[in-house]
């Protein structure tokens, strides 16, 4: 899946179950952007809408008839419109012994939500804005090894520069580990 209107390509590929539900899917999207589910999403597939409306908990993937290659969209916060092409690469049976989800690949960090959407995130990540941050982080630095007592003072300043600074960053790994919270206990333990 290819989050649309992002330059260079923000980007994830994943291996799901053909049982998985639409919400099961939302909650994988929303752990492999780092976002927390604050906003309304929907899906759309073959022109019909799935969201909070009809209930997204009882239809499946394979309820979808799909086939390799045909895509579908899969939309969070309608303020800020991040739309995401999903893209079916293969069907097959799943793997004995494998927990889904999983992530095979993926480039770059997913857009800090409510950062104002595409084109927001755009701006906010050139690189005159990502100089201008890191030099507002050296500048902090400097204070808190001046003072460690100022640390407290910097704390949402700094959780707010980290995510401009870290775009770049995509960790797979950490993505899977994340991921495997969501599976039930008995796909863990198979």
């Amino acid at each position: 899946m290819v989050l649309r209107e992002v330059s260079p390509l923000i980007w994830r590929r994943f291996l799901v179950a053909s049982d998985t539900t639409l919400d099961v899917l939302h909650a994988v999207l929303q752990v492999a952007f780092s976002w927390s589910d604050i906003h309304l999403h929907r899906f759309k597939v073959h022109g019909r809408e799935y969201d909070g409306v009809y209930d997204c908990g009882q239809v499946r993937l394979a309820d979808l008839g799909l086939r390799a290659t045909e895509r579908f969209i899969y939309d969070y916060d309608f303020g800020d419109l991040w739309r995401h092409d999903i893209r079916v690469e293969q069907v097959s049976d799943p793997e004995p012994g494998r927990t889904y989800p999983v992530c095979t690949g993926g480039r770059r960090a997913g857009p800090p939500e409510d950062c104002g959407g595409p084109w927001s995130f755009l701006d906010q990540t050139q690189p005159y804005r990502i100089s201008a941050a890191t030099i507002r982080v050296a500048e902090i630095m400097g204070e808190i090894l001046d003072d460690i007592t100022v640390l407290d003072d910097y704390r949402e300043e700094f959780a707010f520069l980290r995510p401009w600074l870290m775009t770049e960053r995509f960790e797979r790994r950490a993505l899977n580990r994340s991921l495997a919270e969501l599976s039930t206990p008995e796909e863990r333990a198979a």
